[in-house]
């Protein structure tokens, strides 16, 4: 897997940081009282559940910033399958470390593998098709870069990070701009003036809409919203692949097979990273 350019060292340490400064605050006051400064220890990541792992790099990263003496030992990397009893990994070293950083690594690989998961099961819904699962920015405040990571590593690709590395017109976009073409001409204006060089998107309703946009032209991706399978085989002959195309809207797991053989070039979920049960795991003294 390529690494994505959000997952920078800066963007990693500040993640981690603003995260134990939350958990941790003035000290972690359970560790400092109930444990000898000079003990040393080791736990391992005992998986509890099936699916597809995910966060043992994080994890690694964590315990790195909390105690770089710390040395986790990887029994499994992220993306492989995982079922009841497998151990993702042993850490060892100054007991209190693996202590203060042992929620905020569980958080974050329980819910990243629970996205891994279920983003591998949607993208093999896809086999014989040429559709791709996209994610979308429905994601946890201050939690994105690891629900992004773990779409990554469930075998997803990222949509854009945030709002400043693409340009999508959405259907209040267009309704406030005054129509499509207002929306494209306005963003392509925009681009020129300030200097940027973005893709842009424009979500279309109706198939009339799509034609409005193929007159307009100046886009590299037309997005296809709520539209049925009907709909959209028609609106994949009307392009007839002159800009890529983005199915999306209440797609779930009973719809998406379908969704995706009428040739539309990807689909982008948002329940991948808002409505996910998590993995169940623990880290375990042994």
């Amino acid at each position: 897997m390529q690494t994505p350019p959000y997952l920078t060292p800066e963007a990693l340490s500040t993640f981690i940081r603003t995260a134990l400064a939350e958990d941790v605050g003035d000290g972690d006051h359970s560790a400092l009282s109930a444990i000898p400064a000079e003990a040393r220890n080791r736990a391992h990541l005992l998986i509890k559940d099936e699916g597809v792992l995910a966060g043992v790099e994080m994890a690694r990263h964590i315990f790195e910033f909390v105690d770089a003496d710390l040395q986790l030992n990887p029994g499994l990397e992220d993306g492989a399958r995982v079922q009841y009893g497998d151990i993702a990994f042993t850490v060892e070293g100054r007991a209190r470390s693996i202590l203060t950083a042992e929620r905020l690594v569980l958080n974050c690989m329980q819910r990243m593998s629970g996205i891994a998961t279920r983003t591998a099961h949607l993208a093999s819904l896809l086999a014989g098709t040429k559709a791709r699962l996209l994610d979308t920015r429905k994601t946890t405040p201050n939690f994105r870069l690891p629900e992004k990571w773990a779409v990554l590593i469930g075998g997803g690709v990222n949509h854009r990070y945030g709002l400043f590395d693409m340009i999508i017109l959405k259907d209040n976009h267009v309704d406030y701009a005054g129509g499509i073409r207002e929306a494209i001409e306005a963003s392509r204006a925009y681009l020129e003036r300030t200097g940027r060089q973005l893709p842009i998107e424009v979500e279309t309703r109706t198939l009339a809409e799509v034609q409005q946009v193929l007159d307009t032209g100046g886009v590299d991706r037309i997005m296809l919203d709520n539209m049925a399978p009907a709909q959209l085989s028609e609106a994949v002959a009307l392009v007839a692949g002159r800009f890529q195309l983005e199915a999306s809207g209440g797609i779930t797991e009973e719809t998406i097979a379908e969704v995706a053989a009428t040739g539309v070039d990807y689909i982008s979920v948002g329940a991948l990273t808002h409505s996910i049960q998590s993995l169940d795991m623990s880290l375990k003294a042994f």
